[in-house]
């Protein structure tokens, strides 16, 4: 009986692995809800969702060091980080990148980074995986509802990574905008331009 009881659980567990495997394998769309996160900050800092009790939305950000596309936002997030982070959107900027593969996106390298946000460390790229992340940067936009944590648009942060003074589509800030007037996003996906995330 012992040993009955011992092989249903051991399926159960590996059901369970493979089918959380492949859930997370498919990434969050616009109306999912998001399993919170731990990860560590560069500080040392251990940061999940729900440290930020008083946030209304959370901007995740995947980002890393080496990439050109993620250094042309960098002004811009330093930008937006001033303009919502007090109005209760925080922005989680985390690399998943392997180190191994690309070695300027080591935690020690991310550690040279002052940004005013927390810049997380995906070491195990767990969380790449749970939100189906692939590139960089490549943004979730968040937001509370209720107990909730809803995705309400996924892609790039606007329609121009090159010239900055040449968007013509803020689908970030439109989107935050949107929603702090309680009308529906315009634009809720978009295309992302960036840098393939280095896998182990």
């Amino acid at each position: 009986m012992n040993k009955y009881i011992f092989h249903i659980t051991t399926f159960y567990l590996v059901f369970l692995a493979l089918y959380s495997t492949q859930l997370y394998a498919q990434g969050y769309n616009v109306g999912d809800v998001v399993h919170d996160f731990t990860l560590k900050d560069t500080k040392g800092n251990t940061v999940t969702l729900r440290n930020y009790k008083e946030a209304k939305g959370f901007i995740i950000v995947f980002m890393s060091n080496h990439c050109p596309f993620a250094k042309k936002y960098e002004s811009r997030l330093l930008a937006l980080h001033q303009e919502f982070a007090a109005k209760g959107y925080i922005i989680l900027a985390i690399n998943s990148n392997d180190a191994n593969k690309q070695p300027e996106d080591s935690y020690e390298k991310m550690q040279e980074k002052n940004y005013p946000f927390p810049y997380l460390y995906d070491e195990t790229q767990e969380v790449a995986q749970q939100f189906g992340a692939k590139k960089t940067p490549q943004v979730f936009l968040l937001q509370k509802k209720g107990t909730k944590i809803e995705v309400v648009y996924t892609g790039a942060i606007d329609d121009r990574y090159d010239d900055e003074n040449a968007v013509t589509e803020k689908y970030l800030v439109d989107a935050i905008i949107q929603l702090s007037q309680n009308q529906p996003i315009r634009i809720n996906t978009s295309n992302v331009v960036g840098c393939g995330i280095k896998w182990k």
